[in-house]
């Protein structure tokens, strides 16, 4: 790991502010995906800025009927807390799926959005990587690319987004609040929060340099069915193959999202009027415009097969 210098902000402005006066600094909470990056040396941030002590660690219900959830709460107090278990369940069981108990317990929201990719590739830095490295090339493309995406992808990068967590809030059109250095606030649907590689892998998502995330707000419940499937190498502490967040009412129409087949959480609402036509009329129009490799060709039968599984599990049938 390479010398840093560190110091604790105050107040989210303060941390917006001092990233602003060091160019190359990184803000750190729990520290679960940055510190591994720092260690094999793909983060090399010149200066940490310690954002534990911002209080952002409130969930709230918003005047709207919905939920703030500030950026420093814990995944595990996330998924246990009740109004997530009781209004918002497909968020409580996609962070559950997530990583280990340990994890959950330092992990934060803030952070569980901004993760970067799992593609070995990426940590392996004897291979070309054009989001460790722009312009070098995607070890991927032509590599070991079962683990891979299938849609959103582009010829400099087929790497997929981790985020269990950031699948479920596609799903529940959250909102991302922000500040910036000069003290001004925003807010980002979390549709246009993640970016698609296009010649740019290395550019990930809109926010500016120093922005911080202070919170998410989910809208007013929607009710109906809320379910989160995950298919992965292994039963535990492992990422997906494939991950469906989904809503399902009780006529049949609902909401998708998906994980593990994309560069960011994939969701495509105009193909949800599909839905209630089954799950591989409805697949085929989200996948639409596909590139999997020969390795990862299987991933889009997977999916119509796990939205089958949804679907006939919202409407009570044995799956």
């Amino acid at each position: 790991m390479r010398p840093f210098t560190f110091e604790r902000a105050k107040t989210p402005a303060d941390a917006a502010a001092a990233a602003a006066r060091h160019p190359d600094a990184k803000f750190i909470a729990g520290g679960t995906n940055l510190l591994d990056l720092m260690k094999l040396q793909i983060e090399t941030p010149a200066h940490l800025i310690d954002v534990n002590g911002l209080g952002l660690e409130k969930i709230e219900a918003t005047q709207e009927g919905g939920l703030r959830i500030g950026a420093l709460v814990r995944n595990a107090d996330l998924a246990a807390h009740h109004r997530v278990r009781r209004d918002y369940g497909v968020l409580s069981r996609a962070l559950v799926a997530g990583a280990s108990g340990q994890l959950r317990n330092m992990a934060t929201t803030a952070g569980n959005l901004l993760q970067r990719t799992r593609c070995p590739y990426f940590y392996d830095t004897n291979q070309p990587c054009n989001k460790r490295l722009p312009g070098s090339g995607c070890g991927a493309i032509g590599g070991f690319s079962r683990p891979h995406a299938v849609i959103g992808v582009s010829d400099a990068c087929i790497a997929t987004h981790p985020s269990d967590m950031a699948v479920a809030m596609r799903v529940l059109d959250a909102t991302v609040e922000t500040i910036n250095p000069d003290g001004s606030a925003r807010k980002i649907p979390i549709a246009k929060l993640h970016c698609l590689p296009g010649d740019t892998p290395h550019i990930e998502t809109v926010l500016m340099p120093g922005e911080l995330i202070t919170g998410v707000t989910l809208p007013k419940p929607v009710g109906g069915k809320h379910i989160y499937h995950k298919v992965r190498d292994r039963s535990s502490f492992a990422f997906a193959l494939v991950s469906v967040a989904a809503i399902v009412q009780p006529d049949g129409t609902g909401r998708v999202a998906l994980g593990g087949v994309a560069p960011k959480p994939w969701r495509v609402e105009e193909a949800e009027a599909e839905l209630p036509r089954g799950a591989k009329v409805f697949t085929a129009r989200l996948l639409a415009g596909a590139r999997p490799t020969p390795e990862n060709a299987f991933k889009l039968r997977l999916v119509e097969r796990i939205v089958a599984s949804v679907l006939a599990e919202a409407k009570g049938a044995q799956v």
